[in-house]
């Protein structure tokens, strides 16, 4: 059994940080101690942080790798290779590919395609449509992360509108239901009026007006009052505004939360003002909104109405998204990057390392109920990341492992940087080197 001793690191878990060494035998964490103590067998690889922060492996419940149907975009191979270059070491990827995942068929034929090509842990999301409710029903919650329900129209259109139709997902869905929450008659009336007088060359800073925060709080509400009715379990995704945290519970503790929320990294770091910078780099749904928006967003991390970070990854060829609005598809790449931005924040003061790790790893594997991950604890599996604090790194064309090649982060610099992620113990990046041979793990689920 091969087994790694990571000495000198300030680990940061469960709210506090320490100075100490960690243990991994094999696949899982064997020893973890404050001081220098933990024995290092004859071939026991030993990794010397130099005091760099050691971190669980973020687990990012909402990327779109593209897999299978989009070639010219994205891929498991590439895709988890940018995720374990930023310090993620698990993902739940979402159903809006080609054929869309609506079936078990469709969706244990991703874990194939994943378990084939993934340097990262996976599980996968199942859509819900107008016809496939008995599908749904027959969802294993020890593998389907979650059912993914569209409010709003976007990537792949599916859309789902039926009221009846709704009120039975959320009634029978067997695990949590997460949604896109944007009111689509709000979005087609905007949307109208502008191609009226733009054609298909709608500016892109008039993106948030088309789907506005009025859309997000009348979806969300809705959302939230059904699921309340249904006595679904709810995960809001992506959320984007201040209005709709006035829907949120910050008093009751995340386990017994009927509702929860994410915030993703798009929406936490840019505003509506760099639409006239980046244009349609950062077309994506919900759009971005304004200063306050994203200042609510980062308080109500720390505060406890918003769950989890998530990046909704959502690479395009830059070809497609150099087109005229209407023709620029959705979605902007992140995975690479949701780690060190969320540090930078740390170094800002808008948040702290510990609260980071809370919502980007503890959160996201307690309402998922992930088995033995998202924490740094003895018997768990062994998916850690190192970070250097203080080493910036500027966002390139050079150093950005997206099949698209480009970010909406070029030109930014961060000042942390992740130099080591391991994944079920195994050393899958050091210092801009990528182990592409290793295989990660489906995640399971304890329902």
């Amino acid at each position: 059994m091969t087994s790694t001793l990571i000495r000198n690191a300030r680990i940061v878990n469960e709210g506090s940080s320490f100075t100490g060494s960690l243990l991994i035998e094999g696949d899982r964490i064997a020893g973890i101690s404050r001081k220098d103590d933990l024995p290092a067998g004859r071939n026991t690889r030993i990794v010397d942080a130099g005091g760099k922060w050691l971190l669980p492996g973020v687990i990012d419940e909402h990327v779109h790798f593209r897999d299978p149907g989009f070639p010219q975009k994205a891929d498991f191979s590439s895709e988890s290779a940018a995720a374990v270059a930023g310090g993620v070491t698990s993902v739940m990827e979402m159903p809006n590919t080609q054929p869309q995942t609506v079936t078990l068929e469709l969706l244990e034929e991703k874990y194939r395609m994943a378990a084939e090509k993934s340097v990262v842990n996976h599980a996968f999301w199942l859509g819900a449509t107008h016809d496939n409710l008995e599908e749904i029903k027959k969802a294993d919650p020890a593998r389907v992360c979650g059912i993914k329900v569209f409010l709003g129209s976007s990537t792949g259109n599916m859309l789902l509108e039926d009221p009846a139709i709704l009120e039975k997902v959320f009634a029978e869905a067997p695990v949590l239901v997460a949604v896109h929450a944007e009111d689509d008659r709000i979005i087609r009336e905007n949307l109208k009026k502008y191609e009226e007088q733009f054609g298909i060359n709608i500016p892109f800073p008039l993106h948030p007006e088309i789907r506005p925060a009025e859309a997000c709080y009348r979806s969300s509400a809705a959302a939230i009052e059904l699921a309340r009715r249904q006595g679904t379990r709810l995960h809001i995704l992506h959320l984007s505004t201040a209005a709709e945290l006035d829907l949120l519970d910050a008093d009751t503790p995340l386990l017994k939360k009927q509702i929860t929320a994410e915030a993703c990294i798009p929406h936490l770091w840019f505003t509506d003002e760099d639409y006239y910078r980046l244009g349609s780099r950062i077309k994506l749904n919900p759009a971005i909104k304004t200063h306050k928006d994203r200042e609510a967003l980062l308080q109500a991390l720390n505060d406890g109405r918003l769950d989890t970070i998530a990046t909704d990854h959502a690479p395009h060829a830059w070809t497609e998204k150099a087109k005229p609005y209407l023709l620029s598809p959705s979605g902007t790449p992140m995975v690479q990057h949701s780690l060190p931005v969320m540090l930078e924040w740390v170094r800002r003061g808008k948040i702290t390392v510990e609260k980071v790790v809370e919502k980007m790893c503890h959160a996201p594997a307690e309402i998922f109920r992930i088995r033995d991950r998202g924490f740094i604890r003895e018997g768990y599996h062994a998916d850690l990341v190192l970070v250097d604090p203080d080493d910036p790194v500027t966002v390139s064309g050079d150093n950005i492992l997206y099949k698209c090649g480009w970010s909406a982060l070029e030109g930014t610099t961060l000042s942390a940087r992740v130099t080591h992620t391991f994944v079920n113990g195994h050393l899958v990046y050091e210092n801009g080197r990528l182990n592409r041979s290793y295989r990660g793990m489906a995640l399971s689920f304890d329902r």
